[in-house]
């Protein structure tokens, strides 16, 4: 019994011996990183009407509506967010928030000279979309992890050494490079329009709207031949 013992310890030992020397085979390890601009083809706005009173709210909603339809806007792209009364304001000001989406096929300067009124208190930009975001997403991760083994091919070939075969793969998370934060309009530089002191002047087409900008790093461990 125990040389059976004896004969199991050593063959967990050999066997841990060789996990331990396959682990550290010489390797090199190298980042890739690629970035790709996307136009957006999607924005959603956020915004906000008010009213003298619940009647007067309800009117401002219709004419909302109305104008968002004119300008290509399909009901189903437009969300209600919240309503609110200040009960301790002597004006006692209804409000009421939506947002709404806007494609390229919208007639965005329209929309927003019509929404020019002094019953829309606020417009700003919730966030900027591209409608195929996850294929270009995957596109600039394979992009990095080939600038991984490409890199990994010329400096182990500068030593006169080859790449094996990859022993690790792993992507950086970097939560600021997958962000699509709301974004200014190139002219203006800021993302919320006080409707009621608007520059006519600005140009909100997605021609004025700054590209969707994504960036991926992938660290990479390949055996050394």
């Amino acid at each position: 019994m125990k040389l059976t013992h004896f004969l199991l310890i050593g063959f967990f030992t050999l066997t841990g011996f060789a996990n331990a020397q396959e682990v550290k085979k010489n390797a090199v390890e190298v980042t890739g990183v690629a970035e790709m601009e996307v136009e957006p083809d999607e924005i959603i706005f956020n915004v906000g009407i008010k009213g003298d009173n619940k009647n007067d709210l309800a009117s401002n909603e219709k004419k909302l509506f109305d104008i968002l339809k004119e300008s290509g806007i399909k009901n189903e792209d437009i969300k209600f967010k919240s309503m609110y009364q200040n009960l301790y304001s002597k004006t006692k000001v209804f409000t009421k928030s939506f947002q709404f989406k806007v494609t390229k096929k919208a007639d965005m300067s329209g929309l927003f000279e019509n929404l020019n009124q002094k019953w829309v208190s606020n417009v700003n930009i919730a966030e900027i979309k591209n409608t195929k975001i996850a294929d270009y997403r995957k596109a600039v991760k394979i992009n990095a992890l080939k600038a991984a083994r490409e890199k990994a091919d010329y400096l182990m070939e500068s030593i006169g050494k080859k790449v094996g075969a990859p022993l690790e793969i792993t992507e950086i998370e970097d939560y600021t490079s997958d962000m699509i934060l709301p974004v200014a309009y190139k002219s203006a530089r800021v993302s919320n329009v006080q409707m009621e002191t608007a520059d006519t002047g600005i140009d909100y087409s997605f021609d004025n709207i700054d590209n969707i900008k994504l960036k991926y790093s992938i660290k990479t461990r390949y055996e050394i031949l």
